[in-house]
């Protein structure tokens, strides 16, 4: 390849990954044209984007962005699989892959400057909420005390509300009850 073409290459992988927060690496070898075009589908439909890429284009289009670090995922033939979800969801989607074919090689994910090795290290990542899953856990852990807060108030008036009324009810048949002669 010429100068060029790499610089070409390196500018469009760069473009592809400005808005990418982290990255899961899996080895394309041993996988055939249908099962890959097959993935790449299911991927697509979940929003993510699979390339096989170069390794040495990528590290330098990632050199001064937030994927800076995750070189050490890039042994061999690599194909990157990102989008603009959370990295959870893209290490669920291949943890999904990985149950249809065995031999997918799992090589890690990378986010927050933190890498995550081998399949291991993808099943720890698939584990950890999405972004909407954790708003979802503060919200609900935020309403709690709230929601407490609300029934230790309202329960003595409510409890106080039944007496009053059934006192109320109570006079009112007396009320109505012919005097005794």
């Amino acid at each position: 390849m010429s100068k060029r073409v790499k610089s070409l290459v390196e500018r469009d992988i760069a473009n592809r990954l400005k808005d990418v927060d982290g990255v899961a690496v899996l080895n394309p070898r041993g996988i055939n044209a249908i099962k890959n075009n097959l993935m790449r589908r299911r991927l697509h439909e979940k929003g993510l984007r699979m390339i096989v890429v170069k390794n040495t284009l990528v590290k330098r289009a990632t050199a001064k962005t937030k994927l800076n670090g995750f070189e050490k995922l890039l042994v061999g033939p690599s194909a990157l699989v990102f989008g603009k979800v959370s990295v959870s969801a893209i290490a669920r989607a291949l943890m999904d892959e990985k149950k249809q074919d065995e031999t997918i090689e799992l090589r890690g994910a990378f986010f927050d400057g933190e890498v995550y090795v081998g399949e291991e290290g993808v099943k720890t990542v698939s584990k950890l909420p999405t972004r909407e899953e954790a708003i979802g856990m503060i919200v609900a852990s935020l309403q709690g005390p709230g929601r407490k807060l609300a029934s230790a108030l309202k329960g003595p008036g409510g409890t106080l509300g039944a007496i009053l009324k059934s006192i109320e009810e109570k006079a009112k048949e007396k009320e109505g009850a012919p005097a005794p002669a």
